[in-house]
C-alpha cells in the first residue's frame, strides 16, 4: 500500500466525517414532520437505490461465512446502531448521546486488538482517547455544567457505540475479501433494511404524502440518503480497508466538533468558550491517536 492511497484514505475519512457531523442539523429539521424510524428507513432506502443505480452488478459471495459477515455488518452498522442512537435520544439528553457515542473508537480499538491482525493497541492511542473524550464532554456541556444522568438512555447510547465498533471490525474483514466496495456497501444496506422490518410494527411509522411536499424535507432527505448514507458509507468502508478499523474510527472524535460549528452557522445555536476549548482538546486527542507509536518509529531508525 503506497503513501498516495494512505493520504487518500485520510482525506476521505475527513470528508466523510464532515458530512456525518452535519447530519444532526438535517435530522433536527426532519424531526418536526418525521419520526426517527421514518427518517432512518427513508435515508437508507434512498442510499440503497443510489448504490444499485451506480453499481447494478450482482455480488457473488463465495461462502456462507462471508455472507454472515455482510448480515452481521447490516445488523450492527445500519439497524442496531441507528435505532439504539435514536431511541436513546428519547430517554436522555442529546449532549449525553453525543458524548457516549463518540467513544466508539475506543471499543473499535479493543475489538480490533483481539479480532484483527496488525491492529495492536499502543499507549499513544489511549492518551489521545482520554484527551479527546475530555474535549467531547466539554462540547456536550457547551456552557452548561449540569450533567443529567439517565441510565436507560445512556446505556443504549453506549451499546450504540459498541455495535458501531463491531461494524468497523466487520467491514475491515469484508474489505479483505476482494469484493467491490460499492457492491459490499449495497449488500450491507440490504440486510440493514431487512432487519428494520420488525421495528416498523413496534415503533412509530406513518408516512403521509404531505410530508414530502415541503422542499426542506425533500432536500434534507436527499442529503441524508445520497450524501450521508450512499456516498459516506462507501467512502468510510473503503477507508477502513486502507487505514484499518482503529485509525479510521479515530476520526469519529471530530463529529461533535463539526456538529457545534454547523449548528452555530445553520441553526444559530450559541457556542461558548467551554465548547471551543473542548473542540481544541478533541483535535489534539485525534492528532495523538493518529500518530504512529514512538517505539515503531525508533525500531525503523535502527
Amino acid at each position: 500500500m503506497d503513501d498516495r492511497q494512505i493520504a487518500t484514505g485520510h482525506l476521505l475519512a475527513i470528508i466523510t466525517i464532515l458530512i456525518w457531523g452535519t447530519t444532526f442539523v438535517s435530522t433536527k429539521v426532519l424531526l418536526t414532520d418525521f419520526s426517527p424510524l421514518e427518517i432512518l428507513c427513508l435515508r437508507f432506502m434512498i442510499g440503497y437505490l443510489t448504490l444499485l443505480l451506480v453499481y447494478p452488478h450482482r455480488l457473488n459471495i463465495s461462502t456462507l461465512n462471508e455472507e454472515f459477515l455482510f448480515i452481521a455488518a447490516g445488523l450492527c452498522g445500519v439497524t442496531l446502531y441507528f435505532l439504539l442512537e435514536n431511541i436513546a435520544l428519547t430517554y436522555t439528553l442529546a449532549s449525553n448521546v453525543g458524548v457516549i457515542v463518540s467513544i466508539a473508537p475506543f471499543f473499535t480499538a479493543v475489538l480490533a486488538h483481539f479480532f484483527l491482525e496488525g491492529e495492536r493497541l499502543h499507549p499513544q492511542f489511549f492518551a489521545g482517547f482520554v484527551i479527546a473524550i475530555i474535549g467531547i464532554i466539554l462540547i456536550g456541556f457547551n456552557g452548561s455544567f449540569l450533567l443529567k444522568l439517565n441510565p436507560l438512555g445512556d446505556l443504549l447510547a453506549a451499546f450504540a457505540s459498541a455495535v458501531w465498533a463491531a461494524y468497523s471490525v466487520l467491514m475491515r474483514k469484508i474489505s479483505k475479501l476482494g469484493y467491490h466496495t460499492i457492491g459490499c456497501t449495497r449488500r450491507v444496506f440490504f440486510y440493514g433494511l431487512l432487519f428494520m422490518i420488525p421495528a416498523l410494527f413496534l415503533l412509530e411509522f406513518n408516512l403521509v404524502f404531505d410530508k414530502f411536499t415541503k422542499i426542506p424535507n425533500l432536500l434534507n432527505l436527499l442529503y441524508l440518503g445520497f450524501g450521508a448514507s450512499a456516498l459516506c458509507f462507501v467512502s468510510w468502508n473503503w477507508t477502513v480497508g486502507i487505514l484499518g478499523a482503529v485509525k479510521t474510527s479515530a476520526y469519529i472524535y471530530l463529529v461533535p466538533v463539526i456538529t457545534i460549528v454547523a449548528s452555530s452557522l445553520i441553526l444559530h445555536e450559541k457556542i461558548t468558550w467551554v465548547a471551543l476549548t473542548g473542540a481544541c482538546l478533541t483535535l489534539v486527542g485525534l492528532y495523538i491517536s493518529e500518530r504512529k507509536p514512538t517505539t515503531i518509529l525508533k525500531e525503523r531508525t535502527i
